[in-house]
């Protein structure tokens, strides 16, 4: 079996901010009915909440986005997610649910520093002086689909699709070149 890799094998650029694919994260799309109490004991043993409208919760070492209404997106190690999503899908018994480990189609990538808001405030239409840490927006960034939040003081996470990894670190690399802040 291949050994696995991320989509860009975890490249980084230092301008005004820094930008960096964040290497093999695993993945685990959750489509079921939110207000579901079966879900929210499956999550609960694993130390989650179902996160409310566009939040990210985070416990137990991983971090759960509310996605859309009826889907989360739980983030873990990429070496358990295949047998997470067997043993979610497992828990869920006969109810109606839609687990899928989707680690290999996505790419991740983590903008810090003091200037992170810049870099994105050139690529996607967010308001980021109104954007609370861990709310989640969907989005574009140029003309590329992505999720994101803050996910610390001075950092936002950034998901997009694998086959799209190095379009974004191209426009994320650019936007973050030293002489191009906003302010």
């Amino acid at each position: 079996m291949p050994e696995a890799v991320s989509a860009l094998k975890g490249v980084s650029h230092t301008g005004f901010a820094t930008v960096a694919e964040a290497g093999l994260t695993g993945m685990i799309q959750i489509r079921a009915d939110l207000a579901s109490p079966r879900l929210a004991a499956v999550l609960a043993e694993r130390g989650l909440a179902v996160p409310a409208q566009r939040k990210v919760v985070t416990g137990g070492g991983r971090s759960l986005a509310w996605m859309s209404p009826d889907e989360l997106l739980l983030f873990c190690s990429y070496d358990e997610a295949r047998v997470l999503a067997g043993d979610l899908t497992a828990e869920m018994g006969g109810e109606h649910a839609l687990i899928v480990n989707v680690s290999d189609m996505r790419a991740v990538f983590i903008i810090t520093g003091a200037k992170r808001d810049e870099v994105l405030m050139k690529l996607c239409p967010v308001d980021f002086a109104t954007l609370p840490e861990m709310e989640l927006r969907r989005t574009r960034a140029a003309q590329t689909g992505v999720a994101l939040w803050r996910s610390g003081p001075e950092e936002i996470t950034l998901i997009c699709f694998r086959s799209v990894a190095g379009y974004m670190m191209g426009l994320l690399e650019t936007a973050s070149r030293k002489g191009g802040e906003i302010f």
